[in-house]
């Protein structure tokens, strides 16, 4: 029993000879119908294609929601991708914590990686949070 089956360019509706914006923009719109039938059933399965729309304030308050639940690490990587600058690392969370700075926004994390949770948020660059801040 296969789990996958391969899909011709065809079945995707994309000519053997198309350009490669013709190939993506195709991409694009099947993309797009496959996530209005999600957004009716449950909104926050699309929620990872919205983070591209969102403030900073927003990614910011989102993830000052999230402090301290699983998945808050993946969250701070998906919406500071590469933005991110290890200073410091402490005591804290399930061991240690490392002190994350996202120079463009002026803001540090405290992040867990045995949980994957950010354990404190912080304007400024921050090479040390106090201990009750990063328990």
């Amino acid at each position: 029993m296969t789990l996958f089956t391969p899909v011709s360019a065809s079945a995707w509706k994309i000519k053997p000879g198309a350009n490669a914006p013709d190939k993506i923009a195709t991409a694009v719109r099947l993309t797009q119908s496959f996530l209005e039938p999600l957004k009716a059933i449950n909104p926050s399965l699309v929620q990872a294609s919205a983070a591209e729309e969102m403030s900073v304030a927003q990614k910011l308050d989102l993830l000052t929601k999230s402090k301290g639940q699983i998945g808050s690490g993946d969250q701070l990587r998906r919406f500071f991708f590469g933005d991110l600058e290890p200073i410091g690392i402490q005591v804290g969370g399930a061991g240690h914590v490392v002190n994350l700075y996202n120079k463009a926004n002026d803001v540090t994390f405290a992040y867990c990686s045995h949980y994957d949770v950010i354990v404190a948020i912080k304007k400024g660059k921050v090479t040390k949070f106090e201990p009750s801040e990063v328990k």
